[in-house]
């Protein structure tokens, strides 16, 4: 029987991969990460924000027109409001058809925008300075 006056310790030190999880999130709190991975940060930051939000706004345009286009056909079916059930389900077909025409804009300006810094950065990453 041990002594209720002893302390028992047991370390295990964390395994390479954790290691690396550690370290990345602890970077991402601390005031000052490397600035390869600040770099590095940003051009994923940029190419996620030029492919990302033509999806989320083409999504929610085609979405809103796919419920509207719903309720349009509800109106028809359920409370036999024919000629207003047309009218609201041919309105919502405007925005799902807009949908891919929005999404295909929204992505050529935020990549003309875009392009000058994420060639820059990708540049810098990959140790070219004149880009090719």
């Amino acid at each position: 029987m041990k002594n209720k006056n002893e302390f028992e310790f047991k370390y295990v030190a964390p395994t390479a991969t954790e290691r690396k999880e550690i370290e990345s999130i602890r970077n991402s709190y601390s005031a000052k990460a490397p600035a390869s991975s600040t770099k590095l940060e940003r051009l994923r930051k940029l190419d996620s924000i030029v492919k990302n939000v033509p999806v989320a706004f083409s999504l929610a345009t085609g979405v809103f027109g796919l419920l509207l286009f719903g309720l349009g056909l509800a109106m028809v079916l359920e409370w036999n409001l024919l000629a207003w059930g047309i009218v609201v389900a041919c309105i919502g077909c405007v925005p799902m058809f807009l949908a891919y025409p929005i999404h295909i804009k929204i992505f050529k300006s935020l990549k003309e925008k875009h392009s000058e810094e994420i060639l820059k950065l990708s540049d810098e990453l990959l140790g070219e300075e004149n880009g090719k």
